[in-house]
């Protein structure tokens, strides 16, 4: 048996006060007999009462060690949660050489043109400069969709079309 208390709350019922009767292996595992025992188990509801201060949508996303999720709170600010796909990333890293009039927000724009919403995001993970001077970046570009997973034809036909652009927008050498 159980009992909970369910709040009317934004058009849907909340529930909070939640309590139920704990499980004979419970009690076993304590020390006592469940055939003499019973002993409730009682809880405020917490998790309930945060997902409507922070518009969290899914209460299992309180027991996950995703850093999407986790970096979006920080400790005495009420944020809104923003939701991020829960199909896994792709990354393709681009790496080519630049010139003394390259900026890395032109590389960045490139990728949301041609990829759009799919990339997700995009890091620099490398500046390198050979024995010669020439330098370069690699950046890595995490693809995702919210709503499915990406098939690999799909991020190589991007990778293409990103490295082509590369050549052919920002008139740069690939490496």
């Amino acid at each position: 048996p159980s009992a909970e208390l369910e709040i009317f709350y934004q058009d849907k019922w909340l529930e909070v006060l939640g309590c139920g009767v704990l499980r004979n292996g419970v009690l076993e595992k304590a020390g006592l007999d469940p055939n003499a025992n019973t002993a409730w188990a009682f809880g405020i509801g917490l998790e309930r009462i945060a997902m409507t201060l922070f518009s969290i949508p899914d209460i299992r996303l309180f027991w996950t060690e995703d850093k999407r999720f986790l970096k979006q709170f920080s400790e005495g600010k009420i944020t809104k949660f923003k939701s991020f796909s829960k199909f896994p990333p792709c990354y393709k890293d681009f790496a080519f050489y630049i010139n003394d009039s390259y900026n890395e927000n032109d590389f960045h724009n490139l990728v949301r043109e041609v990829a759009g919403d799919i990339a997700e995001d995009v890091k620099l993970i490398d500046d390198f400069t050979n024995k010669s001077g020439q330098r370069s970046h690699c950046y890595r570009v995490n693809f995702r969709l919210m709503e499915r997973n990406l098939t690999n034809q799909e991020v190589n036909e991007l990778q293409i079309k990103i490295r082509e652009s590369i050549k052919e927008i920002l008139k740069l050498e690939l490496k």
